[in-house]
């Protein structure tokens, strides 16, 4: 890297460079007023549990995801702004998302 610096510093002697400054990125997810929508409904005959209704970056519902797949320790798939889980675990859902500071609205029986 000092390689470089030093042929900018050959090419540009007049330029003063500044420290530069990085910027940390934390793990935060948007928050947002609506509430996520935690609704039950059986696919080809299974049950799946499907959370809608983030506002977010696409990235960072894909992370929720993940997190939620993890915790359950099951499957599962982001699809058309929904994350649908495999099987019927509304109430552990809702309480990690609860955790995490989101607010959550139950859907369907």
């Amino acid at each position: 890297m000092k390689d470089l610096q030093d042929q900018l510093k050959n090419l540009f002697p007049d330029h003063v460079s500044e420290p530069e400054e990085f910027q940390e990125v934390d793990n935060e997810l948007l928050m947002q007023e609506e509430p996520l929508i935690c609704k039950y409904e059986k696919r080809k005959g299974k049950a799946t549990t499907i959370i809608e209704g983030y506002t977010g970056a696409d990235d960072d519902f894909k992370q929720l995801a993940k997190e939620i797949k993890v915790f359950l320790g099951v499957g599962g798939s982001f699809k058309d702004d929904s994350i649908i889980i495999q099987g019927d675990y509304r109430d552990k859902i809702m309480s990690f998302l609860k955790d995490k500071g989101f607010k959550v609205k139950r859907v369907g029986g």
